[in-house]
């Protein structure tokens, strides 16, 4: 399995979203990090397996949520520039492109 390394802002992606969760439903938080867990876990296994949407970037979409994990492959390391509802445009984050 590969090193996996978030940047700052997917970090900060991570918690905005569980907060949201958390305050729609007590636990639903709890249940969006597993489902998000799994997902880093299969790109850990296998970080080629997944779709290449633009320039080096893949994504693994997220079971029962809307969201997709960003990443690159960089050598042996999983960097995580993102990770973002499915209807955001990477217009408005391809900053995080040069990180």
């Amino acid at each position: 399995m590969r090193r996996i390394r978030f940047v700052k802002e997917a970090l900060f992606d991570v918690e905005d979203v569980v907060i949201w969760y958390e305050e729609q439903r007590i636990g639903l938080s709890y249940d969006f990090e597993l489902c998000l867990e799994v997902g880093l876990d299969e790109i850990s296994r296998n970080p080629n397996a997944f779709q290449k949407k633009y320039k080096n970037v893949k994504i693994r979409f997220i079971s029962r949520f809307p969201y997709g994990i960003h990443y690159r492959f960089e050598k042996d390391e999983i960097v995580v520039i993102g990770v973002f509802h499915t209807s955001r445009s990477p217009k408005n984050w391809s900053k995080r492109l040069r990180l």
